[in-house]
């Protein structure tokens, strides 16, 4: 499969490991981009975009990014902290007062961005032309009785995230979380939240990689404890009562998954994203240089709130506001552990910013890993990133 695109010499590495990655029939198709500060070092692209038809990934073929969608959810709400809508640590009911009900009376902004509201997922079925009504689902989140306390633990909230975090942005800005990007921080960035019908169109098309094998499949970093553990991920993951299940498999995207045209164009501000890898990285890059948000609000977004076992997870997760740090969850090379900030996709994406390095990265690929905790084709490319700036 032939590789496109420009690598600075010195990031080679990043090179070296994307070829592989589709050498060892890892990749269908995918993209990715690095910044070392301003300077696009990496721009890398190849093979099929759409498996039924053979198209090819083209330099501004966009790809669904899954869950890497909250951290552009995450930056929008705290810009609006930043500009003093709200306060982060204030209560919930202050800027929507129907969420305090059920035993959620003293949930606060933060508790909504790290996954500490207890409402991991929905109390019912709700369908993908259910889930493009944004004012309805956070309504019934709001009267919803949370699974714990709210702060008392954390949980990802997988899909239910967007609907909580994002109403930060729709209360207090009158717009989308899609709308609200596009305007103030991706305005220059092909990268959508809520996509055009032109946009989907010359989209990747995702198509499913191998079945799901437990937490993190053959070819990831273990988490601790290994074989018990991974039975009991696996046994949660197919369980269709269980905690991860229902937050990651409800609203269900319906007919073509998250191919579903109702899904794109509602643009979930859990899993909504399309973007090209440049773009991505691009939204990295202005966060950490500043321009996005004030260096001083960043480093509190990223500040960890939560650490440790993740009721819905079964394994560690750490979490600032809204953005993951390393942690099972979001595997990172020791030259970032202290540094990085950013989020995984499900279906094996990562963006990653470090603002002591300078360094953005994203991994867009349209082949579905079979990762809970991790992919390796990501890891691989983004220790490549940092061995290179050594």
């Amino acid at each position: 499969m032939t590789v496109q695109g420009s690598c600075d010499p010195a990031f080679a590495g990043v090179r070296e490991v994307f070829e592989q990655n589709f050498a060892e029939g890892r990749e269908l198709g995918a993209a990715v981009a690095v910044y070392a500060g301003d300077r696009k070092v990496v721009d890398l692209w190849g093979g099929v975009a759409d498996r039924r038809t053979g198209r090819e990934w083209r330099a501004d073929t966009p790809c669904f990014g899954f869950s890497c969608t909250k951290a552009v959810t995450a930056a929008a709400a705290l810009l609006l902290a930043e500009r003093g809508a709200y306060e982060v640590d204030g209560p919930v009911t202050d800027w929507w007062p129907e969420f305090g009900t059920a035993g959620k009376e003293g949930a606060t902004a933060a508790h909504l961005l790290s996954h500490q509201s207890g409402l991991p997922a929905f109390a019912r079925p709700v369908s993908a032309e259910e889930a493009a009504d944004a004012p309805a689902r956070a309504a019934e989140l709001a009267v919803q009785e949370p699974e714990w306390t709210p702060g008392e633990a954390h949980g990802y909230h997988a899909l239910t995230y967007g609907w909580l975090a994002g109403e930060i942005v729709r209360r207090l800005s009158g717009r989308t979380v899609g709308e609200f990007a596009k305007n103030e921080f991706a305005r220059d960035l092909d990268l959508w939240i809520g996509s055009p019908d032109e946009v989907i169109e010359r989209a990747a098309r995702m198509s499913a990689g191998r079945r799901v094998s437990g937490g993190g499949g053959a070819d990831a970093p273990r988490p601790a404890g290994d074989a018990a553990l991974l039975d009991r991920l696996a046994a949660a993951y197919t369980d269709p009562g269980s905690r991860m299940n229902r937050a990651l498999n409800n609203p269900h995207p319906g007919k073509g998954g998250y191919n579903n045209p109702v899904v794109l164009r509602a643009g979930w501000p859990a899993a909504g994203m399309l973007a090209t890898a440049p773009a991505f990285a691009g939204f990295y890059r202005d966060l950490v240089a500043g321009r996005v948000l004030r260096p001083d609000t960043l480093r509190e977004g990223m500040r960890t709130r939560v650490s440790g076992p993740d009721r819905t997870m079964l394994i560690d997760s750490a979490f600032g506001l809204g953005f993951m740090r390393p942690a099972q969850t979001f595997f990172v090379p020791a030259a970032g552990r202290d540094s990085a900030f950013g989020h995984t996709g499900a279906g094996g994406s990562i963006g990653l910013g470090d603002p002591d390095a300078g360094l953005a990265v994203a991994y867009l690929p349209n082949l579905m890993g079979d990762h809970l905790s991790g992919d390796l084709r990501a890891y691989r490319l983004v220790e490549a990133a940092y061995a290179a700036l050594s």
